[in-house]
């Protein structure tokens, strides 16, 4: 008999692990999925030109708030969680909701969703989403193109939109960005590699993303999204850790199997946190992964023009996700704020609209900065009036991509930049020669 499989997801993990576990498997029917975390995702199917032969109508994805009753009515024997960045209370929470409606709840193994690569991988995980993925991610970049190296990056998937459109797609130009109409989420990962004269896949199918991405690549980075584990068997895994959260890579999930997989730990940060919190986290590191080497990282914070911070009423824009499930009190654009004096961080509760007034009701923590939320084109609109009807003197970009240049913002605006400094003897390049990856 076959078992009767339903995937909780957000529009990532859930799609990978569907098509390296389940999609050509005769012993599974996969009857549904849910969606949560991203807005707008529910009410699609998983189409059948990506679903296979077995599911010639493709799969419907429901609200997770439906799960009890889609147990029931569609016969579920077992529930797969597949997405990340979410506490282990959490976790377990949703396993006692799925066991009390009478099924199993199972958490596939980080190896049985690895596809092996015929290149070398370096992995860029964390312990949770905003700890520094993309500044390291590009720092392995330049070492290993200074070693002489074509690199290719690999990003974790964002399908917010078409997906059979999305299969496999290649930014190579910054022109690509508006080609596959992407959203700020989008361009915020994919703009820096582009920019730094990189290329970069995303998409849906993450076999036939690599089988593209190896024909053009010495080495492959998986540039990983939120906490979760490579979707390739790496060679090589750096795991960042923020000493902002101390902590949380210990009780998150997956960001702790990250953790307790790294052959690198970066502790970012440390330029702007706690001497306690870091060593806090470095005791975290030492208890579960006493021999993975360990680089101190800073993120110095670059203003382009500081004079639109001292002195004035500033509106701080932080990375969306960072400040939504990834429950960062603040960032980039309030540690500038801070350094440089500004008279007064204005708070946009008053002046939102439409889905970012829906983000604060769903996000109450996220307090007075404002996330630079874009998961579609309303959402996009949605944040520019409210920047626009916000009361402020000046607005500072936190992001990781310049938003003056996606959105038509009615008053001055400055953007805050950072990149990974290493700190002390252990670095990324000392890290991939001992490796033998340069």
């Amino acid at each position: 008999m076959k078992k009767n499989i339903l995937i909780m997801g957000a529009a990532g993990r859930d799609f990978h692990n569907f098509n390296v576990v389940f999609r050509d498997n005769e012993d599974y029917n996969v009857v549904a999925f849910t969606a949560t975390q991203i807005p707008n995702i529910d009410g699609r199917s998983y189409p059948p030109e990506l679903a296979g032969k077995l599911y010639p109508r493709g799969i419907k994805i429901y609200e997770e708030k439906e799960l009890v009753r889609l147990i029931k009515e569609l016969k579920v024997d077992e529930v797969v969680f597949s997405y990340s960045d979410v506490n282990f209370n959490y976790v377990m929470t949703k396993a006692s909701i799925v066991n009390a409606a009478g099924v199993s709840f199972r958490l596939l193994g980080a190896e049985e969703t690895m596809i092996k690569s015929s290149k070398p991988v370096v992995a860029i995980v964390a312990a949770r989403t905003g700890c520094g993925k993309s500044q390291t991610s590009r720092r392995v970049a330049d070492v290993l193109k200074a070693a002489g190296k074509k690199v290719v990056a690999i990003r974790h998937p964002m399908p917010y939109g078409d997906l059979v459109a999305q299969k496999v797609q290649r930014y190579g130009a910054i022109s690509d960005l508006k080609k596959y109409n992407c959203t700020i989420e989008e361009i915020e990962e994919y703009e820096p590699h582009i920019a730094n004269g990189g290329v970069i896949y995303a998409g849906v199918d993450y076999a036939a993303i690599l089988a593209e991405a190896e024909k053009e690549a010495d080495v492959i980075i998986w540039d990983g999204g939120n906490n979760d584990t490579s979707f390739y068997k790496a060679d090589l895994t750096f795991t960042i850790v923020d000493p902002h959260r101390p902590g949380h890579e210990m009780t998150y999930y997956p960001g702790n199997t990250c953790l307790r997989l790294a052959d690198v730990v970066v502790i970012n940060k440390i330029d702007s946190a706690e001497p306690a919190n870091v060593k806090t986290v470095r005791e975290n590191i030492r208890s579960v992964n006493p021999y993975a080497y360990i680089i101190d990282g800073a993120s110095p914070i670059l203003v382009d023009n500081p004079e639109l911070i001292t002195g004035k009423r500033v509106l701080v824009v932080e990375d969306g996700p960072t400040l939504t499930h990834g429950g960062m009190e603040y960032g980039a654009g309030t540690i500038a704020a801070w350094n440089f004096g500004a008279a007064e961080l204005v708070d946009p509760r008053p002046f939102t609209v439409k889905s970012i007034t829906e983000t604060f009701e769903k996000y109450p923590k996220i307090g007075i900065l404002l996330p630079a939320m874009g998961y579609g084109e309303e959402q996009i609109k949605d944040l520019e009036q409210t920047i626009n009807n916000t009361d402020c003197d000046s607005v500072i970009i936190g992001t990781p991509i310049d938003l003056g240049r996606i959105l038509k913002i009615n008053k001055p605006s400055t953007r805050v930049r950072y990149e990974l400094q290493e700190l002390g003897a252990m670095t990324v390049e000392k890290v991939l020669r001992l490796k033998g990856l340069i």
